[in-house]
């Protein structure tokens, strides 16, 4: 097995390839698509279709926004947690769903990156729903965890042999510090995913913002200490900014 790294619009993409087949770690971007069978077919000279087999660690759209195209134009299958339910349902979700796609443009601006298509479905119907420690259909090799708290059906996939694991979003790095993602929607589940990888003690594990990385204790006893107590979302995040002027002036 080899792990191509490849710079995506918003995040790193992991391919791993096999000399029948190859696996998508996360995804991606609708955006990536492109880019992606680019790698595949122009630097890997492999078929498009040898893509066998997409993981969606969770819905938002770096992480979920190419899985449905991807399975139409190839044929592969899409993997995620089994968990009930849509993530982005109701209205609420709806307005979610378009939130996190602004979001995602924000970080492409920020990134200085070109403006593209991020508009993704807010629905997703897996082939394959994965438990906590069971592993991926075709890629024994791989074990799927789960590690909620960013959302409730976040997942990361340890590959045993090497005892390297990829957390997506569960951690990510910023100016040299490894810090809590956002939004947290479950605190404690967060904290208690953080444990669950650090109880491994992964060689490596791999970053969708941030690269593979080798955290020290104090990097996870830092990360740990940041993680929040109390829900960490959009709309508190908005509450907290229209309350503020009235909390200051009753001060």
């Amino acid at each position: 097995m080899k792990l191509h790294h490849i710079d995506g619009h918003i995040q790193t993409i992991l391919l791993a390839e096999y000399p029948n087949k190859l696996l998508l770690l996360d995804g991606c971007c609708r955006s990536d698509i492109s880019m992606l069978k680019l790698f595949i077919t122009k630097t890997l000279q492999r078929p498009f279709n040898d893509l066998s087999l997409v993981v969606v660690t969770h819905m938002h759209p770096d992480h979920a926004g190419a899985a449905n195209k991807l399975r139409k134009l190839t044929g592969c299958k899409v993997a995620a947690a089994n968990v009930s339910g849509q993530w982005y349902s109701g209205i609420d979700g709806r307005l979610m769903h378009l939130t996190d796609i602004l979001l995602a443009k924000w970080v492409a601006k920020r990134m200085k990156k070109p403006r593209l298509n991020f508009w993704y479905s807010s629905q997703l119907t897996a082939d394959y729903k994965l438990n906590d420690g069971e592993q991926l259909p075709g890629f024994s090799e791989w074990k799927a965890l789960a590690t909620q708290g960013h959302t409730d059906r976040d997942i990361s996939l340890h590959h045993l042999p090497s005892n390297k694991i990829y957390v997506a979003d569960l951690i990510v790095k910023v100016k040299n510090r490894f810090i809590p993602p956002f939004p947290i929607f479950y605190p404690n589940r967060y904290r208690a995913s953080l444990h669950k990888i650090i109880t491994l003690k992964p060689e490596s594990i791999i970053l969708a913002h941030g690269g593979e990385v080798t955290p020290t204790q104090l990097d996870y006893q830092h990360l740990l200490s940041l993680a929040p107590k109390i829900p960490k979302t959009h709309w508190r995040s908005v509450k907290a900014r229209l309350f503020k002027p009235f909390k200051t002036s009753s001060n």
